[in-house]
């Protein structure tokens, strides 16, 4: 094996069932994503005689495990598929569609047996929000899992000491194709102001990826008889939960306050730099991540992208982030808002994790 490759293992509590994958990160490229292969081990003296099954699962949580009641648990099954791995239904050749599965088959031997899957289309991508420091339990969650069960038929109780659970990610590609520049613009009257604030924000492209700082540029023309003042700019990031509620989260994931001034009779032309990274936002409850595997880092999630006829409803969670401008006019107690939304963050096609 070349040590180039990391496989990730995991055995079952009696040894019975072993799993061995070359990643865990499954990426989504919007016409086609990665499938989920691997190959599983088994202990035949152990298995006594039983059948061995994988599982690929897509669920949905919405409540912690320890709030399930009346055994009504708060999650739901979005996707599951099962294969039977043991006894063999086909050849493993034709099971076998990657070089690391079959360099994985000759150095585990004969008791080794390939799986594989392919995710449909209409699958949401790995999200969860993040939980508050004194939170514990499983967070609200879109989460893939892959599962190798013994049992004498698929339909049987799993048990838990010949089984594993692995789990994976659906990580959204976000590809810079669009060459459109988004702008926004607006005009505020105030009263006893003969001429108006006319506001323009605009960006230099529509998608940025994980570290990347996000660059505004800020056009403002101030005819009016106020001066502006205090101007202040943010990424937010906004969640909806589609599935069972409009709940909706907005956080703020970089954020810029300057004394900048625009006086009565002048104009401001200026370029802002935000830099919207989950290290600055570790303990922010609510923020939605790109799904977390155990003992790893990840990222701020990625903007759901949701392909045509496919229903938001069964997404889970979407996710989109906006630009927020902020400043104070004179004479008011109230701040000016404008925000420019649309802007795409996601992963470029390496995947790469923050330091």
């Amino acid at each position: 094996m070349s040590p180039k490759h990391v496989i990730f293992k995991k055995v079952s509590r009696d040894k019975s069932v072993a799993v061995y994958m070359s990643k865990r990160d499954f990426v989504d490229h919007c016409d086609y994503v990665d499938p989920v292969d691997g190959v599983i081990v088994l202990d035949l003296v152990q298995l006594k005689g039983k059948k061995v099954y994988v599982m690929l699962s897509c669920t949905f949580r919405y409540g912690r495990q320890d709030m399930d009641v009346m055994g009504v648990a708060f999650k739901r099954d979005l996707f599951m598929v099962t294969r039977q791995v043991y006894p063999e239904l086909q050849d493993k050749e034709k099971l076998t569609h990657t070089k690391i599965q079959q360099k994985l088959l000759r150095k585990l031997g004969d008791q080794a047996f390939p799986f594989f899957f392919e995710f449909p289309d209409n699958l949401p991508c790995s999200v969860a929000l993040q939980p508050g420091p004194s939170d514990v339990g499983k967070k609200c969650a879109v989460e893939f899992e892959v599962k190798a069960f013994c049992a004498e038929n698929q339909d049987e109780k799993m048990d838990k000491q010949s089984s594993v659970r692995l789990s994976i990610r659906k990580i959204q590609f976000s590809p810079e194709t669009s060459k459109l520049v988004p702008v926004a613009e607006t005009t505020f009257e105030f009263l006893m102001s003969e001429k108006p604030l006319h506001v323009k924000l605009s960006m230099p492209k529509e998608t940025f990826y994980h570290g990347e700082p996000v660059g505004v540029n800020v056009e403002i023309t101030n005819s009016s008889s106020r001066n502006i003042k205090d101007i202040s700019l943010s990424v937010e990031q906004v969640t909806n939960i589609v599935l069972y509620s409009n709940d909706k989260y907005v956080k703020s994931v970089a954020k810029e306050e300057t004394r900048d001034s625009v006086p009565s009779g002048t104009s401001l032309k200026k370029e802002y730099t935000l830099y919207p990274l989950l290290a600055h936002n570790k303990d922010r409850r609510g923020l939605a991540l790109d799904g977390r595997l155990k003992h790893e880092d990840t990222n701020l999630a990625s903007s759901s992208i949701v392909k045509q006829e496919v229903l938001k409803e069964v997404q889970g969670m979407l996710v989109f982030y906006k630009i927020v401008v902020r400043m104070i006019a004179s004479g008011s107690a109230d701040k000016i808002l404008f925000y420019l939304k649309g802007v795409v963050y996601g992963d470029d096609d390496e995947s790469p994790t923050e330091a």
